[in-house]
């Protein structure tokens, strides 16, 4: 399995997402992006981050901040799950999904990102492959503290991930 290390080369890759085919270099463009995973569609924490996630869209967009989603879920699942997770995250406040979610059921880009759950057997699909797991990674085109080549992988971690604290990381970039 791949493994991601500090100051690489983010893997290119072509994907269907909820707004559409990207080419994930040509998307990220000159911003900085946040490639989240998932475990799954429609559970009940992955709901509530990627609601709040879009309710803090103007925040990510004023950093110059791109976010994308992944799980290993289908298309047709994504695009259900956006509407739950617009409805649900309506009940908080007003919520509209406009960040890209990739369909990754074949986990070919998630094993690119070393993003799947290896450790926990019961953690996979009905074909026995392995869910994702938690996992954000940053990446940006130029940055001060990462090398200057494009597309370099900044931060990985496998954690959960609030807006406010993901946020944050970028505060120092806006000085």
């Amino acid at each position: 399995m791949p493994s991601l290390r500090l100051g690489n080369i983010a893997p290119d890759f072509h994907a269907q997402t909820t707004t559409g085919p990207i080419s994930f270099h040509e998307w990220i463009g000159d911003s900085w992006a946040i490639l989240f995973s998932h475990p799954g569609d429609f559970t009940p924490v992955c709901t509530t981050e990627l609601g709040e996630v879009a309710r803090r869209a103007d925040d990510f967009a004023k950093r110059n901040v791109k976010v994308i989603g992944i799980s290993a879920n289908s298309l047709e699942d994504h695009h259900k799950w956006v509407d739950d997770i617009n409805e649900f995250g309506s009940k908080i406040g007003p919520t509209a999904v406009r960040f890209p979610i990739i369909a990754d059921a074949d986990r070919k880009i998630s094993t690119l990102y070393d993003m799947l759950d290896e450790q926990d057997a019961t953690n996979r699909d009905n074909k026995g492959l392995p869910f994702t797991a938690s996992v954000i990674v940053l990446l940006a085109q130029s940055l001060p503290y990462c090398p200057t080549d494009p597309d370099r992988l900044c931060h990985r971690s496998q954690e959960s991930y609030p807006p406010d604290d993901l946020l944050s990381r970028f505060h120092g970039q806006e000085l």
